[in-house]
């Protein structure tokens, strides 16, 4: 049981992270490898914001902070003309650096016996199981993100992202500034991405210079088992999809580790395994919907004849 309800708040809370992943990637149409960079800079600031007695401002600090990232990684591909691809390693690279400075050079930083919001809220509300508590407030700042992203993509601001995503010369052509259009998306996709990382500190009581390694392809892994479960559709529906993957890739992952089939050093090789069947199961469905329309029409044809 424990393990169904811990599965399933990793699940809520990196669906945050999978989300801002879902505006850069499906969006935006821009590959972003800031993702790792900027995870780990919202961790990293928001572990020390809770040693220095600040929970609650650690996570709008981490916010702050993955926006800046994307921001960062926006200017370079814009006004720099450089491929979206290497601004993406480029920023990483940065802030490599930087989140270890953050850190005060060290690798890691403990949170245990500091306040966090999980630890304060337990606190609040002492009728209820700790687990309880953390997946309530997993639910929220899920919930949250989903409904901010999902009432924005339809303001005039958020349409005018989704067709620079759609068509960016038709875009050019309606006298949307194209530039600034990329460097918001790119911002508000790290900034959730931050957000995650600030949240995830507070969660597991630690920061690691580490913790973003492979974040991204747990990202991607979640936005395309979600699209291979509700299809490609609205940006609503795009959103619950990033959700919905996120949590069913993360019981596949606690299902894989609970077995003992695979050693912990295998995790990583698990998690690649997911993203290649994920990607291969749209494939797989559209050859065998092929071969079947083919044989449909070879019998029709073959009817008409007789």
């Amino acid at each position: 049981m424990l393990l169904l309800i811990g599965s399933l708040q990793l699940g809520l809370l990196y669906a945050i992270m999978v989300m801002g992943i879902y505006i850069s990637f499906r969006i935006l149409n821009i590959p972003d490898l800031t993702t790792e960079g900027s995870f780990t800079f919202g961790l990293a600031v928001s572990a020390v914001c809770v040693v220095g007695g600040h929970p609650y401002l650690g996570i709008l600090v981490s916010i702050l902070a993955g926006a800046l990232a994307g921001t960062v990684t926006g200017l370079l591909h814009t006004k720099l003309h450089i491929h979206p691809v290497l601004t993406g390693i480029l920023t990483m690279s940065l802030l490599y650096s930087v989140n270890t400075f953050v850190l005060s050079g060290s690798p890691n930083l403990s949170l245990i016996g500091k306040d966090t919001i999980f630890t304060i809220l337990i606190q609040q509300l002492p009728g209820l199981d700790k687990e309880v508590v953390k997946l309530i407030i997993a639910i929220f700042f899920a919930a949250l993100c989903f409904v901010l992203m999902a009432v924005f993509f339809k303001t005039r601001l958020g349409l005018c992202i989704r067709a620079v995503g759609d068509n960016t010369d038709m875009v050019t052509a309606s006298s949307i500034n194209v530039d600034g259009m990329e460097v918001i998306a790119l911002a508000i996709s790290n900034a959730l991405i931050g957000l995650c990382g600030g949240i995830m500190a507070q969660y597991q009581s630690f920061a690691d210079i580490n913790s973003g390694v492979g974040i991204l392809v747990v990202g991607l892994a979640s936005v395309i088992i979600g699209e291979t479960i509700t299809g490609k559709r609205s940006v609503t529906v795009g959103f619950i999809s990033a959700i919905l993957g996120s949590v069913v890739y993360r019981y596949i992952i606690a299902l894989a580790t609970s077995t003992n089939w695979f050693p912990a050093y295998w995790l990583k090789f698990v998690s690649a395994v997911i993203v290649i069947l994920a990607l291969a199961i749209p494939v797989i469905k559209d050859q065998v919907q092929f071969k079947r329309q083919k044989h449909q029409t070879s019998v029709d044809r073959k009817e008409g004849t007789l």
